[in-house]
This record gives C-alpha cells, sequence and structure tokens, in this order.
C-alpha cells in the first residue's frame, strides 16, 4: 500500500461539485447511459485505465436512450468524485450532435474523436484521460454525466481551451434531460 494513498485515505473531493449538482445543468434524468463495458457500479475494466498506470487510456464505449425533441447538443462529462482535492478531477468534456447515440471504444480520445464530437480541455489535456488513482487510497468513482443542451454549448478555439468547468458553467437555455452512469477504480 502506497503510504500517501494510506495517508489521504479519509480526503475526498465528494459528489457536490459535480457538474451534475450545478443549477444550470439541472433537468429530468430521463436518459439512461450505459457501456457494455461495465454496469453501473461496477468496476472499470484495465483497458480503460490511464497510461500512467499500464492501461491504454481508451475511453469505453457509451450508450444512451434517445434525446428528447428540441435538443441541439449533448455534453458528456467525466469527473473522479474520489480525488483528494476540493473539487472532482475532470476526466473528460466532450460535445457531440443529439443525433448521436452511441460512441465505440477509444471514440473519445484525442487522434480518434469522429467526426461530431468536440473534445474540449480536461483538467490535464484534451479527450479522455483514463482512471489512474494513488495507489492505495481506496476505490475511486469515476461519475459519466450526460445533458441535452436547447442551446448550444460555446465552440471554437476559445472553448477547446478553456478550463474544463468554464464550459459547463456557460450553458445557457434550458438542459432537457440527463443521465448519468457511474464506474469504480482502484489500485
Amino acid at each position: 500500500m502506497s503510504i500517501i494513498g494510506t495517508l489521504l485515505k479519509n480526503r475526498r473531493a465528494g459528489e457536490a461539485g459535480l457538474a451534475w449538482n450545478l443549477p444550470a445543468l439541472a433537468a429530468p434524468r430521463t436518459l439512461l447511459l450505459s457501456s457494455p463495458a461495465f454496469a453501473d457500479g461496477a468496476p472499470i475494466p484495465f483497458e480503460h485505465a490511464g497510461k500512467r498506470i499500464g492501461g491504454s487510456e481508451a475511453s469505453p464505449p457509451l450508450s444512451w436512450s434517445t434525446v428528447p425533441e428540441g435538443a441541439v447538443e449533448l455534453l458528456l462529462v467525466m469527473e473522479d468524485i474520489d480525488v483528494p482535492m476540493g473539487k472532482p478531477f475532470v476526466h473528460l468534456v466532450a460535445l457531440a450532435g443529439p443525433a448521436l447515440t452511441a460512441l465505440a471504444a477509444g471514440a473519445l480520445n484525442l487522434a480518434t474523436a469522429p467526426g461530431g464530437v468536440c473534445l474540449l480541455k480536461s483538467t490535464m489535456g484534451r479527450g479522455y484521460l483514463g482512471p489512474s488513482p494513488i495507489k492505495g487510497h481506496g476505490p475511486h468513482r469515476y461519475v459519466f454525466q450526460l445533458f441535452a443542451l436547447a442551446a448550444p454549448a460555446a465552440h471554437g478555439a476559445s472553448a477547446v481551451d478553456a478550463s474544463p468547468r468554464a464550459p459547463l458553467g456557460a450553458v445557457r437555455g434550458p438542459v432537457l434531460a440527463r443521465g448519468r452512469l457511474t464506474g469504480t477504480y482502484e489500485r
């Protein structure tokens, strides 16, 4: 067990800082977000873990139920709520068209993102950053959150390079629906 992980064992960001809890992103939970790689609350497979710990850092495949009429964009966010910091660690922020209903494994990686998917800045770079928690810190929960937006979020170079929380606070107009999926990872 890692000494650092042991010392920080009781320090966790918590769920309060999740994008899910931002007033601007409130909506009915009517989107069913799932992955064939792991069930809600189950461990994320090693192949989707971060390169820093030996994983391939390929984003897991994701799919979701039909987006409500009137949605013009989807916002997908992945956050680690068990990181020993003041706020959850943002592993992914992406925008996609409302006609999209699934993403293949690796589709959220910068080099392999399909057309129509815009990968914004996360806490460390752009695109999917796989789980790589501190060894010995205990299980970490990684929350994938999908929001169906009634108005487009900011685009362009300034949005791509903005801080990871900037697009979350810049959502204008109602969020029509949302869904979430939680995976775990421990070292």
